[in-house]
């Protein structure tokens, strides 16, 4: 198959690539050679592969073909024969669970993660896990055990963390769909910083195992490169499920498809471009205020808004809450063998052990940050602020020894170049981040759509509104040079 070829199939959307498996254009065997052949081209540079199951891929593929074939209509699933990238997170029984951790080296997995059950019921083949930093503690991905995670866009950048292994994979080809995980921005920072789609769903509306489906900041979602190709994993993966108290009924089922620009006609949006008195770097800034612009043109009232947040107070609470929960894990870990953790690991810990806030302590902080931000999204349909801070982290840092400095502003805590923790705090409102442009160095750029709590359809309308108005297709000459 030429090269060129290989590349337009790579880089099939998930829902052009259904419809082409349907009308028999384009086969699942056909598809997944076309994506190992990116993986194999790229990843040397990337390094987003953690684990090949190329074999079962194929064999799945085969099946995949034979329903196309030969079998009724009721048999072909919904994302059969799709390429799928898995963040080594989500856990897989019988394959290994490393979590990123020289320390996990030899784990394996005795249980299958929901969402990776869900995916494969519904004829979806996963033929890549991708990377993590250690424990999925940082907004960078690299590790001991894996290596150094590169964006695809730029190489000298990172593709942000901790679902950064899924986010290149989506922004080199390697599937049109991909597995995260967000417990302080790790499927939105990613999505930002590669130029990809990535939801952050409510607490509850995708369920989670054990101990951490009951951790409120804690939440499993799709990645993809649009917006309807993100919907279509959303309604594989959510719904209730046994094994997780909080997971929500009935099980909410988004639209196959949205108006696009004409659906933002009549929304009010409020646009925040610093969420209180975030330093944000100019292209990024800039890039937000066109999405404003933009969504303005279509027809929504967009309205520049300010919040009263500071970054002290976001990091404390934030703090406090890890302290409770994650703290502990990597404080175990650093003490068992502390030259074999990483340092940014080391560094967690001890930010997490230093905290003055109680558990209860913080959770009254966290009320009165929703409070704020329930008031403003009374007034409106939605809100629209960027993702990231800066548009990527250099890659190989981990600020254990450097100070980032955002806009000229040197911040002492390196995740205050991120804007998406406050909505693990503010847990229940859905975030969709899309792409809204490029910065001078060549990474992406990206926004945050959050929604009134449980509102899901409506930051899917927004973001499909935000994609025709201006579009970020993976079109020949649009996409990372590899």
């Amino acid at each position: 198959m030429p090269s060129d070829v290989s590349a337009e199939l790579a880089y099939l959307s998930a829902t052009d690539a259904l419809a082409a498996f349907r009308a028999r254009e384009v086969s699942p065997v056909e598809l997944l050679t076309a994506v190992v052949d990116r993986v194999d081209a790229a990843d040397p540079v990337v390094n987003a592969v953690v684990e090949s199951l190329r074999d079962e891929a194929f064999a799945a593929a085969r099946e995949a073909e034979r329903r196309y074939l030969g079998k009724g209509a009721g048999e072909v699933r919904p994302l059969e024969g799709l390429p799928i990238a898995a963040k080594e997170e989500h856990p897989i029984a019988g394959r290994p669970h490393q979590m990123g951790s020289l320390l996990y080296a030899d784990n394996v997995a005795t249980e299958t993660h929901p969402v990776i059950e869900r995916i494969t019921e519904a004829g979806g083949i996963i033929h890549v896990r991708t990377s993590t930093p250690e424990f999925c503690a940082a907004a960078f991905t690299q590790s001991k055990l894996w290596g150094l995670t590169r964006n695809p866009w730029n190489p000298e950048f990172s593709p942000g963390g901790s679902s950064g292994g899924s986010g290149a994979a989506l922004a080199a080809g390697y599937a049109p769909l991909a597995t995260g995980s967000d417990i302080g921005g790790s499927i939105r920072m990613p999505a930002s910083c590669n130029g990809v789609v990535g939801f952050k769903p409510p607490f509850g509306r995708v369920p989670a195992m054990p101990p951490y489906s009951l951790d409120q900041y804690c939440h499993d979602g799709p990645m993809a490169r649009t917006v309807a190709d993100c919907a279509l994993l959303e309604n594989v993966i959510a719904g209730p499920w046994k094994g997780d108290v909080v997971s929500l009924r009935p099980k909410l089922v988004l639209p196959e498809a949205y108006a696009g620009a004409r659906g933002a006609e009549g929304l009010r949006i409020a646009l925040c471009v610093n969420l209180g008195d975030y330093p944000v770097d100019p292209d990024v800034a800039a890039n937000t205020r066109a999405v404003g612009e933009a969504l303005r043109a279509a027809g929504a009232v967009v309205e520049e808004v300010a919040l009263g947040w500071t970054r002290d107070l976001i990091e404390r609470v934030l703090l406090a809450h890890f302290a409770a929960v994650m703290g502990a894990e990597a404080g175990e870990a650093t003490a068992a063998a502390p030259d074999l953790v990483t340092p940014y690991l080391r560094m967690f810990h001890e930010q997490t052990a230093a905290s003055e806030l109680s558990f209860a302590e913080g959770l009254a902080l966290e009320g009165e940050i929703y409070a704020e931000l329930g008031e403003l999204l009374d007034r409106f349909d939605a809100m629209v602020c960027p993702t990231m801070a800066l548009p990527a982290f250099p890659a190989g840092e981990d600020f254990t020894e450097t100070k980032l400095v955002v806009d000229g502003v040197e911040t002492d805590f390196y995740l205050h170049g991120s804007l998406t923790p406050p909505f693990n705090i503010c847990s229940r409102v859905p975030v969709l981040a899309v792409p809204s442009g490029f910065a001078a160095n060549g990474v992406p750029t990206g926004v945050q759509i959050v929604g009134k709590t449980y509102d899901d359809e409506m930051v899917f309308r927004v973001g499909a509104a935000v994609e025709e108005a201006r579009p970020w297709a993976y079109t020949a000459g649009r996409r990372p040079a590899l």
